[in-house]
């Protein structure tokens, strides 16, 4: 009977493993996304005029609704396990006009700039922080 006991709390181990690395995705990838949005902020600051474009960068994390009118995107369901960062709103609707410039305004990229500096951060971060939970789990 020893046998099925150790066999039990393995099984119970296994299964929480994917509930351990679940939510060390979602801390990582909040973290991850706010990070990503303060580097937006910083780089949209060359197109402040009245700082509504600046304010309308938002982290939106799983299972909750992006903002409407927001890019990219508009207003959707986020996926669990997921963040997603956009920049508009109701009031600012031009954030497409300002990173790609326009025939009368030259573009001041922001968005994709900040995404393309902190991807592979982010990626090895989520990753290292997936792997310590399962490694966590292990140890219990």
């Amino acid at each position: 009977m020893a046998g099925n006991a150790q066999i039990a709390r393995l099984k119970a181990r296994f299964n929480a493993v994917p509930i351990a690395a679940r939510e060390a995705a979602q801390a990582s990838l909040r973290k991850s996304g706010d990070e990503l949005a303060d580097l937006m902020r910083s780089l949209a600051e060359t197109s402040r005029d009245t700082g509504a474009l600046i304010d309308s960068i938002e982290v939106t994390p799983g299972n909750m609704n992006t903002p409407p009118f927001s890019q990219p995107g508009g207003s959707t369901v986020v996926p669990e396990n997921a963040v997603m960062v956009t920049a508009g709103n109701h009031a600012v609707r031009y954030p497409h006009l300002v990173e790609h410039g326009t025939d009368e305004n030259d573009a001041k990229p922001f968005f994709w700039p900040a995404f393309r500096m902190l991807r592979d951060k982010i990626k090895r971060r989520t990753g290292r922080d997936i792997r310590k939970a399962i490694r966590a789990m292990g140890s219990k």
